[in-house]
C-alpha cells in the first residue's frame, strides 16, 4: 500500500486537466493505497471538491502570497515543505513547464528518484517514457525509495468523477523566505483560445500556409472543431505566426486525439513533437512529403482549397 501525492496545477483560476490525469496516474501507482493532493494559490480551497471527485482523500492547500505566480525558489520551498508534511511514497505532477522545472529541483533536494515525461503506467508500477525524440520507448521501474513522476498531458485517461466523494481539506502553513526572484508582471503570449499542450484537436500549419493571413484559414477550421492552432518551426521562422505556436523538438510536444497538419512537409524535428498523436491527418500538395509516412489519413491537394471545404462540412455536422 502506497501513499501518493499529486501536485495539482492551477492556471488563470482553473484547474488544469493534466492534474486530473495525474490523479488517475496516482491511483495506478498507489495500487489501492491512499491518494492525496496539494494545490497552491489564493483560491486553492476552491478546487478541493474537484480533486476529491477524482480520487483525492485529502487536499492540502497553501495560500501563501509568494505562490501567486510561479518562481523556482518559492515553489521549490513550498513543494519540499508540503512533501515533508504529507510524507508520501511518490509524488505525481504534470510534465508541464512548471512540472519540468520544479520536479528535478525538489527530487534532488529530498533524495527522491525521478522519472519524467511518462506516457504509460503498468502494474508494478512500470513507467513508459519516450526517448530519442519519440523514436523509441523505455520502461523504468524503481527497486526502492521514494519517487517523483511527471506525466505527459493527454496520455493518461482521466477517471470518471464521483461527486459523492469528499476530501479533508488541510491548510498548510509554509515558511518561504530568501527569494532571489519575484514576479512583478506577466506578459503572456498564447497559442489561441485553446491550450495547445492539452488540446484534444490541433490544426497545425507549416511553410505551405505561405503567410500570416493564411493561418486565418486554419483558425476558422480550429474554431469549428474547438481546436488549438499550432505551427512548424518553418512557419514560425518565416514570421507567419508566433513561436508560442511551435510544435516540434525545439517547441511543444503534443499528443492530441486528432492532429491536422496543413502544408507541413514532415521534417524529423516536427515529427518529434506530434508523431504520438492518436490520429494524424496530413494535407499537402506534394504526394512524396514525409508527413504522409506517419499520417493515418492523407489528402494530396492545395490546403487553401481543402481546408475551407473541411470547415464547411464540419459546420454542417457540429454547428
Amino acid at each position: 500500500m502506497k501513499k501518493v501525492l499529486v501536485l495539482a496545477e492551477v492556471r488563470d483560476g482553473q484547474l488544469r486537466n493534466v492534474s486530473l490525469e495525474a490523479l488517475a496516474a496516482a491511483q495506478l501507482i498507489a495500487d489501492g493505497g491512499e491518494v492525496v493532493a496539494g494545490v497552491f494559490g489564493a483560491d486553492a480551497a476552491a478546487h478541493a471538491a474537484t480533486l476529491a471527485h477524482h480520487g483525492a482523500t485529502t487536499v492540502y492547500t497553501a495560500a501563501h502570497e509568494a505562490l501567486g505566480q510561479y518562481t523556482p525558489d518559492a515553489y521549490t520551498q513550498a513543494v519540499s515543505q508540503l512533501i515533508q508534511q504529507a510524507a508520501p511514497d511518490a509524488v505525481v505532477l504534470g510534465h508541464t513547464a512548471i512540472g519540468r522545472d520544479v520536479a528535478p529541483r525538489v527530487a534532488a533536494r529530498l533524495g527522491y528518484g525521478l522519472v519524467s515525461d511518462v506516457t504509460g503506467i503498468e502494474a508494478g508500477p512500470v513507467f513508459t517514457r519516450p526517448i530519442y525524440a519519440g523514436k523509441a520507448f523505455q520502461k523504468r521501474k524503481f527497486a526502492d525509495g521514494k519517487v517523483f513522476v511527471t506525466i505527459r498531458p493527454n496520455n493518461i485517461a482521466v477517471g470518471t468523477a464521483d461527486e459523492s466523494k469528499s476530501a479533508a481539506v488541510v491548510p498548510v502553513e509554509l515558511d518561504i523566505k530568501d527569494l532571489r526572484t519575484i514576479v512583478k508582471e506577466v506578459v503572456r503570449k498564447t497559442s489561441g483560445k485553446v491550450d495547445l499542450s492539452e488540446a484534444k484537436v490541433i490544426v497545425s500549419g507549416g511553410r505551405g500556409v505561405k503567410s500570416a493571413e493564411g493561418f486565418q484559414t486554419l483558425q476558422e477550421l480550429a474554431d469549428v472543431l474547438g481546436a488549438a492552432v499550432g505551427a512548424s518551426r518553418g512557419a514560425c521562422d518565416a514570421d507567419y505566426c508566433d513561436y508560442s505556436l511551435q510544435i516540434g523538438q525545439t517547441g511543444k510536444v503534443v499528443t492530441p486525439d486528432l492532429y491536422i497538419a496543413c502544408g507541413i512537409s514532415g521534417a524529423i524535428q516536427h515529427l518529434a513533437g506530434m508523431s504520438s498523436s492518436k490520429v494524424i491527418v496530413a494535407i499537402n500538395k506534394d504526394p512524396e512529403a514525409p508527413i504522409f509516412q506517419v499520417a493515418d489519413y492523407g489528402i494530396v491537394g492545395d490546403l487553401f482549397e481543402v481546408v475551407p471545404l473541411l470547415t464547411a462540412e464540419f459546420k454542417k455536422v457540429l454547428v
